[in-house]
């Protein structure tokens, strides 16, 4: 076979990557989606490499704010069921694939 100098159509497929926060779902307030939202940005950029620890920061805030027994999960490839308090709970994904679910329980 004799090269003939054309190469092959290739295709590349891009990543997206958002680098800002996309609400999935939520059914908060306005002020108190807001408020999870930015603690959600600031976690997630002061600890990009410790999920728990973004978690953890971004629980507390919310727990001092609204009140206790909010719950936080940050992390990639995860499912979940929960059962929350009406208007408490809001899924957001971050830079990319990393996704954060807050929620209330009482």
């Amino acid at each position: 076979m004799a090269d003939d100098g054309a190469a092959a159509p290739t295709t590349t497929v891009e990543k997206i990557v958002h680098t800002y926060p996309l609400v999935r779902h939520t059914d908060m307030s306005e002020e108190m989606r807001n408020e999870a939202v930015e603690l959600t940005v600031t976690a997630c950029e002061k600890f990009s490499q410790n999920n728990e620890l973004a978690a953890r920061m971004v629980k507390e805030a919310m727990d001092k704010k609204f009140g206790p027994a909010f719950h936080v999960v940050v992390g990639e490839s995860y499912g979940f069921e929960v059962t929350y308090e009406c208007t408490t709970i809001c899924y957001i994904y971050f830079g990319g694939n990393q996704a954060i679910c807050i929620w209330k329980c009482s």
